[in-house]
């Protein structure tokens, strides 16, 4: 799906193009997928220059779950010393967060194909290899603790998109109370290689679905990283 796409990007910016061919859940389960992407990520770095790259300039890039990835492996590379530092992070439309799953963009978007709202996070327990029994759960936030409601309301909240982006509609969320239980089942979507929005402000400070993008982009302009936004007004999901 995905080969006329890369030569085209190889094309375009006369660049050398690596596509992983990660294995795929649900019969490999998370985080192969994470791993397999890490280790080609490392591999490169260090081979580089036998490919004719420069090691010092190479950019690592996904859309939608392959977002999800590209983050992860940026912040995993973000401490390591005995590798050359990624020049750049491109995240088309990624998944980044599972606190809040009522952000205006999936109020506004859960009926629109093909990403429809219940279909994304059926896909993202069946990854985790979570009872799919959960989702109106999920939706509810009765996944998220106390703790973790406060500990994350600084990073993925409505309060940080702007007004613009909530015209086409949106309405607060009721409050549900957590779960115990779900709360103890669902730790798996915290994992900042489920969620990498959800890292440590020690990993963001050293290295974008929608609003998910939205809120990345602000988490490292907090800390003086620079970032490019590109908005496709007419954009949706798949549009790469």
């Amino acid at each position: 799906a995905y080969e006329r796409t890369c030569r085209f990007f190889c094309w375009k910016t006369n660049s050398v193009v690596v596509c992983v061919e990660y294995r795929l859940a649900p019969e490999h389960p998370f985080p192969a997928q994470f791993e397999d992407c890490l280790t080609a990520a490392i591999h490169f770095l260090r081979t580089a220059q036998e490919h004719g790259v420069d090691p010092s300039r190479v950019v690592i890039c996904g859309d939608s779950s392959g977002g999800t990835l590209t983050a992860a492996v940026a912040q995993a590379l973000v401490n390591r010393r005995d590798l050359p530092k990624l020049r750049a992070q491109i995240l088309i439309y990624p998944f980044l967060q599972c606190v809040d799953l009522n952000l205006p963009s999936y109020q506004q978007n859960e009926r629109i194909p093909i990403l429809l709202k219940e279909r994304t996070l059926v896909f993202g327990l069946k990854y985790v290899n979570l009872d799919l029994g959960l989702v109106k759960d999920v939706f509810k936030g009765c996944h998220v603790s106390e703790d973790q409601r406060l500990k994350y309301q600084k990073w993925v909240s409505p309060d940080h998109i702007p007004h613009e982006f909530k015209t086409r509609g949106y309405k607060p969320s009721p409050t549900y109370l957590p779960s115990e239980e779900i709360c103890e089942v669902a730790k798996p979507v915290f994992d900042p290689v489920f969620s990498p929005l959800l890292a440590e402000d020690s990993v963001i400070a050293h290295h974008l679905l929608f609003y998910d993008g939205l809120l990345y982009k602000k988490r490292l302009e907090d800390h003086g990283i620079k970032v490019t936004w590109c908005h496709l007004q007419e954009g949706f999901h798949g549009t790469v």
